[in-house]
């Protein structure tokens, strides 16, 4: 198989929800250990989420602000969001929310990467998409409230967003994991070694 992950499940004795939210919740489980100890593991229990790098024809990202609460900082970020609804096309929301965020459209759309966020503590996957070819999206724009009514949108060089994730100056897990993948693509393969939009994702099953 080479080198890769690879899916196992160890056996769970108990499982109970002490808390359920709007989107997430946290689950509580009774897992054996190989030893045959059983310990507690508790983690959020998460949709799952896609992201979108957008790059123009001037090799600049498609980037945006945000406060984020839970650490308390204003975070640049590429356009990203839940899959609202079970068994959703990953595409199909990172269209949506390439729209809602940017106000933008894409022509030509590959497979990025594929990431668990957190695996210690959640069971966040996140698909990031490249997206070029871009340009204005037709229609009304997406009525923003919440935190998104102070977004700041900007489009920024490749190399210097790199340079800020090296630098310790940028944080997003999918920004980082999005601009160092694709660096990485630009110094290797080139972007037709990618995978297709609709390639299969284990980790979020979806129909076509």
């Amino acid at each position: 198989m080479g080198f890769q992950d690879t899916p196992e499940e160890w056996q769970v004795t108990a499982t109970e929800t002490p808390f359920a939210g709007n989107k997430t919740s946290v689950r509580t489980d009774e897992v054996v250990m190989p030893d045959g100890t059983v310990v507690r593991r508790d983690y959020q229990v998460h949709p799952g989420s896609v992201a979108v790098l957008a790059l123009d024809d001037d090799n600049r990202v498609v980037v945006l602000r945000q406060y984020r609460h839970p650490v308390r900082h204003k975070l640049w970020e590429i356009p990203a969001g839940l899959l609202d609804v079970p068994g959703e096309n990953p595409l199909h929301a990172a269209q949506r929310e390439l729209y809602e965020e940017a106000y933008v459209k894409a022509e030509d759309w590959r497979v990025l990467t594929d990431v668990y966020t957190t695996p210690g503590g959640c069971d966040e996957a996140v698909r990031i998409f490249l997206a070029r070819s871009l340009s204005e999206a037709d229609g009304e724009r997406f009525e923003v409230s919440e935190e998104e009514a102070d977004m700041e949108l900007a489009r920024v060089p490749l190399q210097e967003l790199v340079r800020g994730v090296l630098a310790g100056e940028l944080h997003n897990n999918c920004l980082v994991v999005g601009v160092l993948s694709l660096a990485a693509v630009l110094a290797g393969d080139g972007i037709e070694a990618l995978r297709p939009a609709d390639a299969p994702w284990p980790a979020r099953p979806f129909e076509a």
